[in-house]
């Protein structure tokens, strides 16, 4: 196998979609790189709605990069100790920690104690990096030194699972790991019926009857959402991220409500991991699209990450409204997907704006 062979996947941008917020007041034309060609059309659909009402809020509630290490000590009691003192040596040990990277913080942290195992799940700020490797980095850095206080202790894992890395599990929804962000749309009825072609009640009740209670018997573990997973791998690939990410990062919750004639629609996206400086971030194509999305500017370390974040997810929003709206009306979803997955060049999908806005 040639050493640079490359897996191509087709790419096309969507947009421009209107986003405001603390993080940006912008329109941006957005690169979706997938196989499922009708993603496309129906996240233009989205987008097309973003510009018609104002524009989506995207806020970043949290942000945070997580990796957690294992140590086995003789007993719980010896485990308690290590807990109550690890508080009082946060600042030595980002001393420590800076001496590697000036980029990586150690911001807080949270134990588990099963037996005589040590559970030390470690939380950091990371910059315009997603922190996969900053964050090992880190706790490779932290183990050595509680390993020379502490004779006690033995080394297990630098990974322990309780971190979560690309594992669905409930810890990074509840704690935090990645950007925590939320992006709200309010739809007036009139572009409900002309744009999406339901009613805000029709897709009000959709999101409880397919998305909350659907979830709950399927037994999701908190997430409540149609298909983020489609917008966020597509957008991971086009944009260097570490794709597996999608799995966590695809646990999140839909929740809109009607407000008065209008619909309020919002995507919960907890556990966003990304960046715009690392791995992956050099390749041409990359760059290319980072720029398009006005996100390698000379900033704040930190705000570059938070605006690709910010626009991720108003771009899972504009994907997620889309196809619900569709699910709303017998046979729509079927129509589109063989319309548009039959072409023979799949380039010709996304042709012009034009034809995307009569979707």
């Amino acid at each position: 196998m040639e050493n640079n062979a490359f897996a191509a996947v087709p790419m096309q941008t969507i947009g421009p979609v209107k986003i405001i917020g603390d993080e940006m007041n912008d329109e941006v034309m957005v690169p979706l790189a997938t196989y499922e060609s009708p993603l496309w059309p129906s996240t233009n659909r989205g987008a097309k709605a973003s510009r018609l009402c104002g524009g989506i809020r995207s806020t970043i509630i949290d942000e945070r990069m997580t990796r957690s290490v294992l140590l086995e000590a003789p007993s719980a009691l010896e485990c308690r100790q290590v807990v109550e003192q690890f508080s009082s040596h946060m600042a030595t040990l980002n001393e420590v920690i800076h001496q590697q990277s000036r980029y990586t913080t150690l911001i807080d942290f949270h134990t588990q104690v099963v037996g005589n195992l040590l559970y030390l799940r470690l939380e950091f700020s990371t910059g315009d990096a997603s922190g996969h490797n900053m964050t090992t980095q880190a706790a490779d850095s932290i183990l050595q030194w509680l390993l020379k206080r502490y004779s006690f202790l033995k080394y297990v894992s630098v990974s322990a699972n309780y971190c979560t890395d690309k594992k669905p599990t409930a810890v990074n929804g509840i704690l935090g790991r990645g950007k925590y962000v939320v992006s709200e749309l309010l739809v007036p009825r009139d572009i409900c019926l002309s744009l999406l072609k339901t009613t805000p009640e029709k897709i009000v009740d959709l999101n409880i009857k397919k998305n909350l209670i659907g979830t709950n018997l399927a037994g999701g573990i908190r997430t409540a959402n149609s298909h983020y997973a489609n917008m966020l791998l597509a957008f991971y690939l086009a944009t260097g991220q570490d794709a597996a990410n999608i799995v966590e990062g695809s646990q999140g919750i839909v929740h809109c409500e009607v407000r008065g004639e209008n619909l309020y629609f919002s995507v919960t996206v907890p556990n966003l991991i990304i960046g715009t400086v690392g791995n992956g971030k050099d390749l041409v194509f990359v760059k290319h699209n980072l720029e398009l999305l006005g996100c390698r500017e000379q900033r704040e370390p930190g705000k570059n990450a938070r605006r690709l974040a910010a626009i991720a997810a108003a771009t899972i929003l504009c994907g997620e409204i889309s196809l619900m709206a569709a699910q709303t009306n017998p046979g729509e979803l079927m129509r589109a997907h063989i319309e548009f997955e039959r072409r023979h060049d799949i380039a010709t999908t996304v042709s012009t704006s034009a034809e995307l806005d009569t979707v």
